[in-house]
């Protein structure tokens, strides 16, 4: 639907490519035309649904972010999650484009036809934009070439048990076949890098103590499995990318290999930044997800390498699960995190939980949308469309309240099941709208978010930058 008439947005606090400066923003056909100094721009003719000026003083405009890891789970697993809660949460979150995994939904994204089934499942549900990773399990490198050209934003691998049978791990056959493949047709790899071996090595006790889930999660099985991988990617020259890093044991590895000109890059995510494992209740299997939750120590590690540049996004890794599987005691659960799944509910949340933690760190907003914005939109091959503030880009935007303070009640949030380690919890920074193209997003009216696909022209190779 085009929304031609322009319009205006205003704020003293707009958060650009070069920083932070008061500024006008003009908007025409849901594209940044144009970029202006603050006051100089009038907005359309009419001052109406799709034109005027909005004029939001000392509260921030941020564009809005990219989110490139999040399980939606339909179809097949709705109950855990569905396009229409999840990127309902997302718009209420300031996130304006999602690229979906391939599980936990069944059929996974592993060949074109289960793509066509999640595309279908999703149209006219979806509040914000959205795209598709595809899946690289054992057996269907065939299937990589015709999901790449179908439009998928790179494929996914477990190097451990993924905790769904029909999302098989690759062993080390099977990922040097994957990659060398995603080196052939330049896509991306990203992957979930625990070791198995080292994991079925710790020791496993059930029960409802956290630290007993940590030992048997330890940061060895990360370093392990992301060497492995950074081995196989030296020999294939593929492309790789380790997705949720929880141990910064893995950083010195990551240095070295870009130094020997190893193509990879890492993510972290706001439950690693904002949550340490000494504040973990007993029995309080909200906070569960794998790699887990880890001590207060190797979060400031985390922090420190996130800003020297070491990650290239925050991202959600948004996994939800119906409360009877989390084992959660409030709802009559055990509290066992051997046995509960895995996995943080949080889209609506990163953005106030990262920049609670980053304003007490001395960080500004303009670093917080280069991790959450602009860093997820390069890494999808985005840039120059999403995560931005900049004529040509999708005039996807947010009005952001810095210092709104509000407590956070799980009943409130709009994913679907009310389960979150953040209930409680009070988080500055408050969304006050969300604009996708340039229209505001409103969660109680009808979606207008479209699917998107991977640019022709997105890079094979990233940028310069440490990671």
């Amino acid at each position: 639907m085009p929304f031609s008439q322009p319009a205006v947005i205003r704020s003293r606090r707009v958060v650009l490519p070069d920083g932070e400066r008061p500024a006008d923003v003009l908007i025409r056909d849901g594209k940044i035309e144009q970029v202006a100094a603050y006051g100089s721009l009038l907005a359309g003719e009419r001052p109406d649904a799709d034109g005027g000026l909005t004029d939001l003083g000392d509260t921030a405009l941020l564009p809005g972010l990219v989110d490139t890891h999040v399980h939606v789970n339909e179809p097949g697993r709705t109950e855990w999650e569905g396009f229409a809660t999840a990127t309902r949460a997302a718009a209420a979150g300031g996130v304006t484009t999602i690229i979906d995994m391939p599980l936990n939904s069944i059929p996974p994204t592993t060949t074109v036809e289960g793509l066509a089934v999640k595309r279908k499942v999703a149209e006219g549900q979806a509040w914000v934009d959205l795209g598709f990773w595809g899946g690289a399990v054992p057996g269907n490198v065939p299937d990589l070439a015709p999901l790449h050209e179908a439009g998928v934003f790179g494929f996914k691998s477990f190097l451990a048990p993924s905790g769904v049978d029909e999302f098989p791990h690759v062993e080390a056959a099977d990922l040097e076949a994957a990659l060398a493949e995603q080196a052939r047709i330049g896509a991306l790899a990203i992957i979930h890098a625990e070791d198995p071996a080292v994991l079925a090595a710790a020791p496993q006790q059930p029960g409802v103590h956290y630290r007993d889930f940590l030992a048997s999660r330890p940061a060895d099985a990360e370093t392990a499995a992301v060497s492995h991988l950074l081995e196989t990617a030296r020999r294939t020259g593929a492309r790789v990318h380790i997705l949720h890093v929880s141990s910064a044991a893995v950083l010195p590895l990551l240095r070295r290999a870009r130094e020997e000109g190893v193509r990879v890059t890492a993510e972290t995510c706001p439950h690693y930044l904002t949550l340490a494992a000494e504040q973990v209740p007993d029995g309080d299997t909200a906070f569960k997800c794998c790699p887990p939750i880890r001590d207060e120590t190797n979060r400031d590690r985390l922090w420190q390498a996130l800003a020297d540049g070491e990650f290239i996004a925050v991202v959600s890794d948004h996994s939800p699960s119906t409360p009877d599987l989390k084992l959660l005691l409030e709802y009559g659960g055990s509290g066992d995190f051997a046995a509960a799944w895995g996995g943080i509910a949080s889209l609506q949340l990163g953005l106030p939980a990262v920049w609670t933690e980053a304003r007490r760190r001395g960080h500004g907003l303009a670093d917080v949308v280069r991790w959450m914005s602009a860093g997820p939109a390069e890494l999808a091959g985005l840039t120059g469309v999403k995560g931005a503030i900049a004529p040509g880009c999708d005039a996807d935007l947010v009005a952001f309240d810095p210092d709104g303070e509000f407590a956070v009640h799980a009943a409130g949030l709009h994913h679907r099941n009310p389960v979150t380690p953040y209930a409680g919890r009070t988080l500055t920074g408050a969304v006050r709208t969300t604009w996708l193209r340039g229209r505001a997003v409103d969660t109680a009216a009808e979606p207008f978010g479209r699917q998107l696909t991977r640019p022709a022209a997105a890079p094979t190779t990233p940028s310069d930058r440490p990671s």
